[in-house]
């Protein structure tokens, strides 16, 4: 029976999809603790909390629908990259790059910096067609 590992592609990947999560964290932070009535975090209405934050706050819960919306295809290119062959070493730099563009995209997005922001989007939407067709031969 072969061994079977995680590469770092795959771990790439687990790190991709807790990013939605960390900007829901980031769009909360602070205000736990503060009561609804003074513009606390509501969690019987978390979505409706969400809509009416400005600034940063509504830049970080958009950040987070962009990194969910950005998640399937780049699952998707590392798998398909795998069952290709790709080399792994190539795939496992693309794959760690994808991740430090969108964890960069983020942090543009929550500081306000639109024109960045789409650049680094930009970047990690063509390392990510990079990853589907590394294994193509």
């Amino acid at each position: 029976m072969p061994y079977a590992h995680f590469t770092l592609a795959y771990w790439c990947v687990l790190v991709a999809a807790l990013l939605p999560i960390a900007c829901a964290g980031l769009a909360k932070y602070g205000m736990f603790g503060k009561p609804r009535r003074e513009g606390g975090f509501d969690n019987a209405n978390p979505r409706g909390w969400l809509a009416r934050q400005t600034d940063w706050r509504a830049r970080a819960n958009a950040a987070q629908a962009n990194s969910f919306e950005a998640l399937p295809f780049f699952i998707g290119a590392v798998i398909i990259a795998h069952q290709l062959g790709a080399h792994q070493a190539r795939l496992d730099i693309l794959a760690f790059l994808f991740v430090v563009l969108r964890m960069m995209y983020i942090m543009m997005y929550v500081a306000g910096l639109p024109t960045v922001r789409t650049a680094l989007w930009s970047l990690a939407l063509l390392v990510n067609v990079g990853i589907l067709f590394v294994g193509y031969r």
